[in-house]
């Protein structure tokens, strides 16, 4: 059986049962089941689903875990958490979200105008919000007016004239003032892909001078009560826990400097995200566990403030992709294969061949448990003299078609003889008999970090997982670009199945795709987002709910502010047959993603 590293990154969320997976909580659906319901209903792929018992449980893991080891060290501040909004701001998600954290208090981080007006409308009550980021006036004020609303809101800074404007709406509203965090630069910085979110030449934050600049001026104004947190943020989804430990003594010793010079109502040290999943399928890449992480934490902070003689801070986190990532899995079906997809009806076969090519034919004809390596070898060899000789104009297209042909014969055939227990004699031959998976989606809409910085998603098939798949393989998008890709990797190969997509469907899985690849996904070639559900499980049942049907292809232009009459005028004014008319206004109001023959 290959899991393809579901131990690795599934964290028990998904099971492999009788050759399909499942999901690990009663009733245990299978996943493909669960997709052929959705296409008896009329919903195509490409499919997301959404889980919001995965996200419940990653809220209810990062607070036990937290309060737990709080309790540990008797430490005597408390620990809150928000999700940033800028991971996902989809309403199938966050609603969900905050439905089932109400009781844990947790709230929302902003990080816009927008996002702070979904902050105000949908939070938890009482649930902290924090509002990251630069800000103009217009957005300080809304913070007012949150905070005239009963809202627990931080406006944390990134600038002294992000202080002074609040001094300014606080003179011109007579309002209550919200809460003012400072974001402060730390010469820390993070690991990976986002270390530059951190550092001393980060984009964000104050320097050691602005802190004080900002500290003596919020007491110039009489305003030291409303200074309650410092904030820092050094990277998202860090690999390693050490420049954390770095990143909270760092903070640690300016919150209590700060408490020193006078800072008596800060309280609080918000540490931001980071707090990594594992994304990979061969070799756990994150080097800490949540247990480990919340024991730096929280041991660093009591240790400096104990150290320094100050009142142990308050722990705030914003970590996103943690609880995001796991929640969604986008479904796709295999619609054609691509390079290997040979049989005997491919051949064309002279009345006189070249040696080459009855050599093959003798190799095909003759392969043996016992000659299976060698002949497989020997057709590679046979294969590279074919291509030589026909860059020098001694064999013709036909002959170097059949020699394609009867390699990628012999190889499938010796494949299927040695059935091979372990990839290694793959691995020497892969690049030479990759098969291309066509799916139907779209790299950008739905995978856009793959595409933009080569993030890997795991990656699985729905079915057949108790038979070794054999095919090295290339994963192609229905886009017109050729960057919808994603080729085979030899150091972390992925193996599929040889199928026969007249006889039975494939679909493969992208799990882990719960953060930034809604809200990141673009329109290339006009692909929209696909169809997607939410899947609920309550007393050993489970049910589809909030089904939101992918964009019409009408709905994308009319997104780009096309004149949707004007274009349906120009289209129909050409047609003058009905049944030609129906057909066309059937595509206008269907998205653009290809359709495929469900298999009975």
């Amino acid at each position: 059986m290959n899991n393809y590293g579901l131990d690795i990154w599934g964290d028990d969320n998904f099971i492999i049962q009788d050759g399909v997976v499942k999901l690990n909580i009663s009733p245990y659906p299978a996943v493909v089941d669960i997709v052929k319901e959705l296409r008896a209903e009329g919903n195509k792929c490409p499919l997301l689903l959404r889980f919001p018992h995965i996200t419940q449980k990653q809220i209810s893991k990062l607070y036990t875990t937290f309060n737990d080891t709080i309790k540990e060290y008797d430490y005597k501040a408390s620990f809150k958490a928000l999700f940033p909004l800028k991971v996902n701001q989809n309403p199938n998600f966050l609603l969900p979200l905050l439905k089932n954290s109400e009781e844990l208090n947790y709230g929302l981080e902003a990080g816009s105008k927008a996002e702070l007006i979904l902050a105000m409308a949908y939070n938890n009550k009482n649930a902290p919000i924090t509002v990251n980021g630069f800000k103009d006036k217009e957005i300080i004020t809304l913070g007012f007016i949150a905070k005239q609303q009963g809202h627990n809101i931080t406006l944390t800074i990134e600038g002294i004239n992000e202080l002074k404007t609040i001094i300014e709406v606080y003179n011109e509203l007579n309002l209550p003032c919200p809460n003012i965090g400072l974001r402060v630069r730390l010469h820390s910085s993070g690991d990976g892909i986002w270390a530059k979110s951190g550092g001393i030449n980060s984009k964000f934050g104050l320097s050691a001078t602005e802190i004080l600049d900002a500290f003596e001026l919020v007491k110039e104004y009489n305003m030291l009560e409303s200074l309650t947190m410092i904030h820092f943020h050094i990277g998202s989804s860090m690999s390693n826990i050490s420049p954390l430990k770095k990143a909270l003594k760092e903070s640690g010793h300016i919150y209590a400097q700060l408490k020193q010079l006078g800072a008596n109502n800060l309280k609080a040290i918000n540490i931001g995200g980071g707090l990594a999943i594992e994304y990979s399928q061969f070799q756990s890449k994150k080097q800490y566990s949540l247990a480990e992480f919340c024991s730096d934490v929280v041991f660093t902070l009591k240790d400096i403030a104990q150290k320094n003689d100050v009142e142990e801070p308050d722990i705030y986190t914003e970590s996103g992709r943690f609880i995001a990532a796991p929640n969604t899995i986008l479904i796709t079906p295999v619609l054609e294969l691509f390079s290997s997809d040979y049989d005997e009806n491919s051949l064309r076969p002279k009345e006189v061949n070249p040696e080459i090519i009855k050599e093959l034919y003798s190799l095909y004809n003759e392969i043996k448990v016992k000659t299976a390596r060698e002949y497989m070898h020997d057709s590679l060899d046979h294969l590279e003299s074919i291509l030589t000789l026909f860059d020098l104009g001694y064999v013709d297209l036909q002959d170097r078609s059949n020699a394609e042909v009867l390699t990628h014969l012999i190889i499938k055939k010796a494949i299927q003889l040695l059935e091979f227990k372990d990839y290694t004699e793959l691995k020497n031959i892969e690049q030479k008999i990759q098969e291309k998976y066509l799916l139907n989606f779209s790299i950008f809409q739905s995978l856009p970090d793959f595409w933009g910085i080569g993030q890997n998603f795991p990656v699985m098939p729905l079915t057949k997982l108790n038979t070794i798949p054999t095919r090295s393989s290339t994963l192609w998008d229905i886009t017109c670009d050729s960057d919808g890709e994603i080729p085979f990797n030899p150091k972390e190969p992925l193996y599929l199945h040889d199928v026969d997509l007249e006889k039975e469907e494939y679909f493969l899985g992208f799990f882990l795709v719960g953060a930034y690849q809604d809200i990141l996904g673009m329109k290339h070639n006009l692909f929209t987002s696909p169809t997607e559900v939410n899947i609920d499980f309550e007393k050993d049942k489970y049910k589809l709910s909030s089904l939101i049907k992918s964009q019409k292809t009408l709905d994308i232009f009319e997104d780009l502010d096309y004149d949707i009459e004007d274009l349906q005028n120009r289209l129909f004014s050409k047609i003058q047959d009905e049944n030609l008319k129906d057909i066309l206004n059937n595509y206008l109001n269907d998205n653009g993603y290809l359709k495929t023959t469900e298999i009975k």
